[in-house]
């Protein structure tokens, strides 16, 4: 009985099971009868659908491989371009070079000349190591050589300048800033206003744009001897909860944000080979993966989840530099890296890696030249490339890229007038009073108008003079009172001047003699009488003045 009672609980139960499974599938169903709106499809019609969307997710991967049959050239200088960098919405260029110039391009405002808007040199004597947008676009980050970040606008304004630290201090923790030159530097991903910079001081330090005379956080890289090592080159994980940092000594040595910056919580000790310089240390769009570019020439892929050896490693890839970079593709399933120009070679080359099988995808050389940076912009689809020749070279396909260089590609190049060339060159004084400076004009477009209004610089010809005159000048018929007399007075005084001017004065003389009015009647009481000598008076006074003179001669030839 007891058995009988258990078997028939034992039915019960798979039962009541079968109920509820059979209950949720028709909840399910009709779910989903519920969530789809007209009448219900043909059996055969469900597998096209299918197909469409896996064709679909398949021409999605395709649109992001390898857009390369067009190429645009940008001339930034002659010497090598070091650093590269593209705002998030793909309209502006950022580039830096050896030849300490930083170029702002914009593929908006570019037409076929290719010129960059903006020009300067952020740190004098000192090359660009790298520049980098912010998540937002809004700030460009310009680390060169010197002990200083400096951040500007994306106008290229600059907007403050990092502390430099006090050098005489030990402990580089109490210091304000990097007291050696920087290496590295770049944005958080998430967080618009704070940036990382890597110092040859063996720091690593996180600033706040707020509060630039000071840093935030001081991240000390060691050694495995606990000695100081120098991070040449840093980067945030893609969700920012990780600070990275791959440092001369070979090794990868990552922290949590979240935490403090005292304990590593992930330390790759021989990641690549000590004494070379880690030029690169890339993210994968999934974060969970990292890749490497070593000075060792190799390129390694590692997986963030066990360290302790990496995934795949590509050797003999010259690097001569230590700016080159490595990338991944945007849909993550290639790891892109260049290489230097070799002795015997006639270029770099771009090679490109599956990340999966660690297969040459693809392998492409660009330029009689070194190949040093290199982005993949995911919005723009178009891969752009740094150069040892001083050019960046631009890979896009018109039917596959969007925006950027397929822009530019469509414009003609303005025709520029002649008068609108400033031939005489501007002393720019920014500092001087307002009441002597200068104004700086882009165009003369303005000037010329301005000119124009002008009519002593136009040499505007005199509007002719109507009735009632204009301009100060009298009409010729004279319908004015003032012109009327000014008229008739000249006609008066012409008349009375055709006579001798001589005789028109004398014949006043003998009555100003004989009835004083103007002159002689103010010094009448205090001027004396004028007494005038004769002529024979004159004559007396002569004789006199010659005998006196004659006298003494002949007193001197007297013979005693």
């Amino acid at each position: 009985m007891e058995a009988d009672s258990s078997l028939e609980a034992e039915n019960t139960k798979i039962s009541i099971s079968t109920v509820k499974g059979i209950a949720s599938s028709e909840s399910l169903d009709d779910d989903d009868e519920d969530d789809f709106i007209g009448p219900p499809l043909p059996p055969g019609m469900k597998d096209q659908n299918l197909k469409e969307d896996d064709s679909s997710s398949d021409s999605e991967e395709e649109a992001y491989q390898l857009p390369m049959s067009h190429e645009m050239t940008l001339d930034h200088g002659t010497k090598l371009v070091s650093a590269l960098a593209v705002d998030p919405s793909g309209s502006r260029l950022v580039s830096g070079g050896l030849d300490y110039d930083v170029r702002y391009w914009d593929f908006q405002g570019m037409d076929q000349a290719k010129e960059p808007f903006r020009s300067f040199c952020p740190a004098e004597g000192y090359p660009l190591n790298c520049v980098e947008y912010s998540c937002t676009g809004d700030k460009v980050l310009i680390v060169s050589g010197s002990q200083q970040a400096k951040v500007y606008d994306r106008d290229g304004i600059e907007l403050f300048e990092c502390v430099r630290g006090d050098m005489y201090l030990h402990d580089m923790a109490k210091t304000k800033g990097h007291v050696a030159g920087l290496t590295s530097g770049t944005w958080h991903p998430k967080d618009k206003e704070e940036f990382l910079t890597a110092g040859r001081d063996g720091t690593c330090r996180i600033w706040h744009t707020e509060s630039p005379h000071c840093q935030k956080y001081v991240i000390k890289a060691r050694a495995m001897n606990g000695l100081k090592t120098i991070p040449t080159t840093c980067a945030f994980s893609r969700d920012g909860l990780l600070v990275a940092c791959a440092c001369d000594d070979g090794s990868v040595q990552m922290w949590d944000h979240r935490k403090t910056f005292v304990n590593v919580s992930i330390n790759v000790k021989k990641a690549h080979d000590k004494g070379s310089d880690t030029s690169s240390l890339q993210f994968a769009y999934d974060n969970r993966g990292f890749a490497t570019r070593g000075g060792d020439d190799t390129l390694k892929l590692w997986d963030i989840r066990n360290v302790k050896e990496a995934v795949h490693v590509a050797g003999g890839l010259f690097n001569r530099f230590g700016m080159t970079n490595c990338i991944f593709s945007p849909n993550d399933q290639l790891v892109i890296t260049g290489t230097s120009q070799n002795r015997g070679e006639k270029s770099g080359k771009i090679m490109m890696y599956n990340r999966s099988t660690w297969d040459v995808h693809k392998e492409l050389e660009l330029g009689p030249s070194h190949i040093v940076r290199l982005i993949w912009h995911p919005r723009l689809n178009q891969l752009m490339v740094g150069c040892g020749d001083g050019k960046i070279r631009i890979l896009y396909d018109p039917k596959m890229s969007r925006n950027g260089a397929v822009l530019v590609a469509g414009k003609h190049k303005k025709r520029l007038k002649k008068a609108e060339v400033v031939v005489s060159q501007q002393v720019i004084t920014p500092h001087a009073l307002p009441m002597f400076r200068e104004e700086r004009h882009k165009s003369t477009r303005k000037l010329e108008e301005r000119d124009r209004k002008d009519p002593v610089k136009s040499r505007q010809p005199d509007l002719p003079v109507g009735k009632a005159g204009s301009g100060g000048r009298v009409s010729a018929g004279g319908s004015t009172l003032s012109s009327y007399i000014i008229r008739n007075m000249g006609l008066r005084n012409k008349v009375h001047e055709e006579g001798d001017p001589r005789e028109a004065l004398l014949k006043y003389a003998k009555e100003a003699a004989e009835n004083p009015y103007w002159v002689t009647p103010a010094y009448a009481k205090n001027q004396p009488n004028p007494i005038f000598q004769s002529q024979q008076q004159q004559d007396q006074s002569q004789d006199e003045d010659t005998s006196k003179t004659e006298e003494p001669d002949k007193k001197k030839f007297k013979v005693v």
